[in-house]
């Protein structure tokens, strides 16, 4: 899996790693028209996934659809005003009309919105914050991992951009090089509400499965949770261990929260019991990013470290109390 410039699909149950794409030469899309454009040398700075359909981000404002399932890559173009402007986050999600989505979010302060399937530009909104670097991600579908691997410059004072949408479609969650976190409509991009009391810049965001709850990780080593129903402060905050909280993900049920630091340590967290039940993963390196399995049986944990790059899966110890009157 620690191959340079490609992204590399990682089945669990055949332990076997197979290459789905790479950019380190031309990269040419099938689809022409609606701006598409032939890249070279692509540097992935972020990923997302949706059943087989994954797009991914470059550090000159670079975008690539590709269905994982087929070969060639069906759109690429350069979204950003300059290429300069690194695509520091990308999402896949279903609209309330139930068509495949696509956002893109630069650090030249905006967030794009495209058809997935028509492969063409949306919508355009601006955001006041300017955005530099981005990290890895790790993405899971079908008890398949998917993981981008490269030269990636990571510099924990920099600030960075994440983009959210919400399980129904309806709300987008925008954060940057501000202590503030935006909640915008996702089809008009008005804003809805500004969460207020982080203390420095925001790197990360994941919302529950439910929808009522939208986790927030910031530089300043806190994990903060809010409720969509009363977004006036947070109902709990998460402290971490030495750094930045960079990765938030929910397991698929909602029972967990895996929130990742930059390098060192994950910390799980039961939702059921409200956020304060927690497991603290130590390991050594800094970290490219966390997924569960779909069925939240395993947690896996990318390692960027260049001396101890791996990938390691943790599963998920059950009581079965029904075992003990089996006869």
């Amino acid at each position: 899996m620690a191959q340079n410039n490609s992204v590399m699909h990682w089945s669990s149950l055949l332990q076997r790693g197979t290459e789905v794409l790479r950019v380190a030469g031309q990269v040419v899309p099938k689809q022409k028209g609606h701006g598409a454009q032939t890249l070279s040398r692509v540097q992935i700075s972020t990923m997302a996934l949706k059943d087989n359909f994954m797009v991914a981000g470059g550090f000159r404002g670079e975008l690539i659809f590709k269905y994982v399932d087929k070969p060639g890559v069906v759109f690429c173009t350069n979204v950003a005003d300059n290429k300069n402007s690194v695509t520091n986050a990308v999402d896949v999600y279903e609209s309330p009309s139930g068509a495949t989505r696509a956002t893109a979010a630069n650090n030249d302060c905006t967030v794009k919105f495209l058809d997935a399937e028509r492969c063409s530009l949306l919508s355009r909104f601006n955001f006041p914050w300017s955005v530099n670097v981005s990290y890895s991600e790790l993405l899971l579908s079908n008890l398949e991992l998917y993981s981008c691997s490269g030269k990636v410059n990571r510099k924990l004072s920099c600030p960075s951009q994440n983009t959210s949408v919400s399980p129904d479609g309806k709300l987008l969650a925008v954060l940057g090089d501000s202590s503030d976190c935006v909640i915008a409509d996702a089809q008009s991009g008005e804003e809805i509400a500004t969460l207020k009391g982080h203390l420095d810049y925001s790197f990360s965001s994941a919302w529950h499965p439910g929808g009522n709850v939208l986790a927030t990780g910031n530089q300043d080593k806190t994990c903060r949770l809010w409720d969509t129903r009363n977004l006036s402060a947070p109902f709990a905050v998460l402290g971490g261990r030495i750094g930045a909280v960079r990765g938030l993900r929910f397991s698929s049920d909602g029972r967990f929260l895996a929130a990742a630091e930059a390098a060192d340590f994950v910390h799980v967290y039961d939702a059921r019991a409200g956020y304060g039940a927690a497991q603290e993963i130590g390991l050594f390196g800094e970290i490219a990013g966390v997924a569960f399995s779909p069925d939240a049986g395993a947690l896996f944990v990318g390692v960027a470290d260049r001396a101890y790059g791996s990938l390691l899966e943790f599963g998920r110890r059950g009581r079965h109390a029904y075992l003990d009157s089996y006869l």
